[in-house]
């Protein structure tokens, strides 16, 4: 016989709020809303920021919210553009200030052009419940190509959470400080928790694959002007030059081919001859690049399991 109390603990463990930041996504939101209501295990809520959506993306969430109890639309005042970076941070934080986080164990940013196997939730989870350290986890994105369609992986390392879809456990998500309103935000959240001694991870694996509806990377003005955003960002981050170097260089083989690595450089040295500020604490900057020389040397793989062996020592599940 189950007894009653551990059963409902069970079920609290298993209390996951999705905040999803959102604007002119009428071509793709249908996808995602039949995505996340198909799931095997439903979100106890749904936070939808409407950005300022000027297309049929307001019509198409309330009629949803009208048939899903679960389903909350935020609405934000048109900006007149869309803003990626700061901007989809700033939406994500208008949702989580309608809720009482602390009501949950999980909080999720999603994006609005992702389409999700059905048991993604559930598995993201289950691996969670599994190993206390996982602080933020996701599946891999896929995009379909244009020519063949075929998937083709985002090719997404698995040392990171995706930003599309960040699934975290609150304790942690509460400990990083949440989000950076800056580009580059969803990197230095998992190099804040690799700081704290969490594992920030992804896998590959066929059952929590999700299709990336908009290409990685692309921009409100074009894919090569979110290749530049991307390279400020890592300047920002603290990223040294000799990694960010070989990083725009092992990119240049990533449509679009050579101008996209090109790009990411220019817009890390834009930042750096202009002396722009980067992110104020030290200690991480220091941290960021002592990883990074490990990548290096070693490569990612090995270098990621010898940080997350070192930091373990500092590791406390324990919110402060």
């Amino acid at each position: 016989m189950v007894d009653v109390q551990e059963q409902d603990r069970g079920e609290m463990q298993r209390r996951y709020v999705l905040i999803t930041p959102c604007r002119n996504e009428a071509e793709y939101a249908r996808r995602t809303l039949d995505s996340v209501i198909a799931q095997s295990v439903k979100p106890a809520l749904w936070v939808i920021v409407d950005d300022g959506s000027s297309d049929e993306t307001p019509a198409i969430l309330a009629e949803y919210a009208a048939r899903h109890d679960f389903i909350r639309i935020v609405r934000r005042e048109d900006r007149g553009k869309r803003a990626v970076g700061p901007g989809v941070i700033e939406a994500f934080y208008a949702g989580l200030e309608t809720i009482d986080i602390d009501q949950y164990d999980f909080v999720c940013k999603l994006d609005l052009d992702l389409d999700l196997p059905t048991k993604y939730f559930e598995i993201l989870m289950e691996r969670m419940d599994a190993n206390p350290r996982l602080g933020t986890c996701s599946g891999k994105p896929y995009y379909v190509d244009e020519a063949t369609g075929s998937l083709i992986s985002e090719g997404c390392g698995d040392e990171t959470s995706i930003g599309a879809s960040k699934f975290y456990r609150v304790t942690c998500f509460q400990q990083i400080g949440g989000f950076v309103r800056q580009v580059m935000w969803d990197g230095i959240d998992c190099h804040r928790c690799r700081m704290l001694g969490w594992i920030p991870c992804s896998w590959d694996d066929p059952e929590i694959r999700f299709i990336h509806l908009r290409p990685m990377g692309s921009s409100q003005q074009s894919i090569y002007t979110g290749r530049i955003r991307w390279g400020f960002g890592q300047y920002f981050m603290g990223t040294g030059p000799f990694y960010m170097l070989a990083s725009a260089i092992f990119r240049m083989k990533k449509r679009p081919i050579i101008l996209g690595g090109l790009c990411m450089w220019w817009g890390y040295l834009k930042a750096w001859i202009g002396r722009v500020p980067q992110y104020p604490d030290a200690d991480f900057r220091r941290f960021v690049r002592k990883y990074q020389r490990r990548c290096l040397l070693f490569g990612k793989r090995r270098a990621t399991e010898m940080t997350n062996a070192e930091q373990a020592g500092g590791f406390n599940a324990v919110s402060q």
